[in-house]
């Protein structure tokens, strides 16, 4: 498997995430540089997290913009699976590849530490190694994370079982208290209609050695890889 994770400027997880596919489950992984205009030889795209183009206008309003973007839409239309973390979830949302949009965190302020997310759809092709209502303990850091949609478009994220991941307790409670940036009911991360795109706030990526806290983002790659 052939997978590109895209590096614009400003990105800091691009490595993160190469080491997640690469050393630790063995892929076959390249840096796409943001200028580059091809994905023809990738089966899929990773969109990392950081803070391209410095995050000005809004996060990722500039790198919708990048040349490597166009490619990267065209290849989601043609049912690819691209994978957006952070960063890459707000990039997703600007391009229209995601529904909804990423705001300012609640609290005004940046949120960095371990949370505690609930599968909510196991049937995608970034969960199927895992289990419905399965709690998953991973990494967020982010000033933006709080996601928002207008109620139309939140039932039909609900019809169509979009929503994969929500913010919620040790053992799975959905309450304020554990969602960290006050998103729209508890998401954390949701695909689009078709399932071939993952947009998620929380880092799988961190949480893939017992070193870093947490080996739970594992199951996220593992799927990926599996069915691909």
């Amino acid at each position: 498997m052939k997978i590109g994770v895209v590096v614009f400027p400003g990105s800091n997880c691009d490595h993160d995430m190469f080491h997640a596919f690469k050393t630790v489950n063995g892929e076959n992984v390249h840096f796409i540089w943001h200028q580059d205009t091809s994905l023809a030889s990738f089966e899929a795209v990773v969109l990392p997290g950081g803070f391209s183009y410095g995050d000005y206008l809004r996060a990722g309003a500039i790198a919708r913009f990048s040349p490597i973007m166009k490619e990267v839409i065209q290849f989601a239309r043609e049912g690819k699976p691209v994978l957006g973390i952070c960063n890459g979830f707000q990039i997703l949302t600007e391009s229209g590849l995601l529904p909804g949009a990423l705001r300012r965190n609640e609290n005004l302020r940046f949120a960095c530490k371990h949370v505690y997310i609930r599968t909510e759809n196991c049937q995608t092709i970034f969960t199927s190694r895992l289990q419905k209502g399965q709690i998953l303990s991973v990494p967020i850091a982010h000033g933006e994370g709080n996601y928002f949609i207008d109620e139309i478009g939140l039932k039909k994220l609900e019809d169509s079982q979009q929503i994969v991941f929500r913010y919620c307790s040790t053992v799975g409670l959905l309450a304020d208290e554990f969602n960290p940036n006050g998103s729209l009911d508890h998401i954390a991360g949701i695909t689009n209609k078709e399932g071939n795109v993952l947009g998620m706030m929380p880092h799988p990526e961190r949480a893939v050695e017992l070193l870093l806290g947490s080996q739970d983002g594992r199951y996220i790659f593992e799927s990926l890889i599996s069915q691909v």
